[in-house]
């Protein structure tokens, strides 16, 4: 019983760092798709042209998405200290 919710926790522990990061990914990954298509239609090869707008792009999706994220990290570790008893018999 033990080891089937300890593998419960890691599959979770995995999915919460997976939606967490997804915000952020999907906005680099994007960013970066719309810089690249710019810089091959403007033939502009400037790598700073790549880079500013990403991190300039996720620094604001990660300062709109923190209340979301600190309220998911609480869930979850709220819920990873109710199971310390469990995990101790």
């Amino acid at each position: 019983m033990v080891q089937s919710e300890l593998i419960g926790l890691g599959i979770e522990t995995f999915k919460i760092a997976l939606i967490l990061s997804l915000p952020a990914l999907l906005v680099g990954m994007f960013l970066g798709l719309a810089v690249s298509i710019f810089q091959a239609t403007t033939q502009i090869n400037e790598m700073t042209l790549s880079f500013i707008p990403k991190i300039i792009g996720i620094v604001v999706v990660i300062i709109l998405t923190m209340p979301w994220m600190m309220n998911e990290m609480q869930d979850f570790t709220i819920r990873m200290f109710n199971l310390i008893p469990t995990f101790m018999q």
